[in-house]
């Protein structure tokens, strides 16, 4: 595979690297083609630096430039690591070119632009991936395997959250670069707890229970003064099949450390995942002993669906950049199968329709929060 990658090649990038090294990690891919910084010759310059085989000034001509070559010289996808509001463009652009793409979260900054890339990518049918990286972790992937062969029977309740302590002082005052895009409204969206990691909460709804809120209430709120977004983000939602469902995101919660997960609650069963335990999964059934899933190459207990996706031994830990790169991993597969080369059957990782539905949450979270009530979710497909 020959990728190209949008952004990501700034000294405090932080995304730019764990994306080079998936894209690097199987032997399958080289880094060919970068538009990594937004002036054009730091751009030129990061890619030589970074030993992409060819540099450009900026997105449009990357876009352009590749398009016209020919098929077995041009990159195979695009993946975009700007800040959110340089999504819309690159992707836009790669999917009118054909170009496959993995686009970082949120997929843009309003519903009506994700709901206007969605048609795009539909009406071109290009593989189009969106990186919410913890549903590569082979334990979410297999709570939704059990999910789906209704080892938990009928779903009641989701508990989903997603806890950060690294903005509990204004690190956007200090000149933190990080901190501040992700709390500048025209660079974030209309969210900012909510649109970066509540919407990683919302998505183990969706790809681990494989459910999809059709109405919520929310509470965001600037907990530290002087933000302009949201901190803190909360939301109870109805979920399409009668159950409850709890988001619940901070990002001043002192001492956390990346703490997210899923819970689910079902007629039969509860699966419970943590990230601060990402190799296993509990799965609980009353006046039984708690069951602990472990993830391994050699794992035998594991569904056929999941073991293409292990590289290690059981009590090797495969962390962040292995989950990374089991999404460009579905994505290469999905581009090989739709040439009829031979490969996997990708996992069903979140794609455009994903995307789009997560933005129709983070909508619907900000109308409530503003109205303070209850807000239909608009439809994500």
């Amino acid at each position: 595979m020959r990728v190209g990658m949008v952004g990501g090649g700034g000294p405090k990038s932080f995304f730019g690297a764990p994306h080079r090294r998936a894209i690097l990690m199987d032997n399958t891919a080289d880094l060919t083609a970068g538009a990594l910084r937004s002036g054009a010759e730091e751009s030129l310059a990061a890619a030589r630096e970074l030993c992409f085989a060819r540099g450009y000034p900026d997105w449009r001509t990357l876009v352009d430039a590749e398009s016209a070559l020919p098929a077995g010289e041009r990159i195979d996808y695009l993946t975009i690591v700007t800040p959110n509001d340089a999504h819309f463009g690159p992707a836009e652009a790669a999917a009118a070119a054909g170009i496959a793409v993995l686009c970082e979260k949120p997929l843009t900054t309003t519903l009506d632009e994700a709901r206007r890339l969605q048609a795009l990518v539909l009406s071109e049918e290009v593989p189009f991936l969106v990186a919410h990286t913890y549903t590569g972790y082979p334990m979410v992937m297999l709570a939704r395997e059990l999910v789906l062969g209704g080892t938990i029977g009928e779903i009641r309740k989701v508990e989903a959250w997603y806890r950060q302590g690294w903005l509990s002082a204004r690190q956007e005052a200090a000149g933190n670069k990080q901190a501040s895009w992700r709390e500048d409204p025209a660079k974030a969206g209309a969210s900012g707890c909510g649109g970066d990691i509540g919407i990683h909460a919302y998505m183990f709804i969706r790809f681990a229970a494989n459910l999809h809120a059709v109405r919520l209430l929310a509470r965001m709120k600037s907990v530290v003064p002087g933000r302009p977004l949201d901190d803190d983000f909360t939301a109870l939602a109805e979920l399409n099949n009668g159950a409850i469902a709890t988001v619940s995101a901070s990002q001043i919660t002192t001492g956390a450390e990346n703490d997210n997960g899923v819970r689910i609650i079902g007629t039969t069963g509860t699966l419970s995942w943590s990230h601060l335990h990402f190799d296993q999964l509990e799965h609980c059934v009353n006046g039984q002993p708690v069951r602990i899933y472990r993830q391994g190459a050699d794992c035998t207990y594991l569904p056929a669906s999941i073991r293409p996706y292990l590289r290690l031994p059981a009590g090797h830990p495969e962390g962040f950049h292995e989950a990374l790169a089991n999404l460009h991993r579905s994505l290469e597969w999905t581009i090989r199968r739709a040439r009829g080369e031979p490969a996997p059957t990708p996992f069903a990782h979140p794609g455009i329709a994903d995307g789009v539905a997560g933005m129709a949450f983070i909508e619907a979270a900000v109308q409530s929060a503003t109205g303070g009530g209850w807000v239909d979710v608009p439809r994500g497909r």
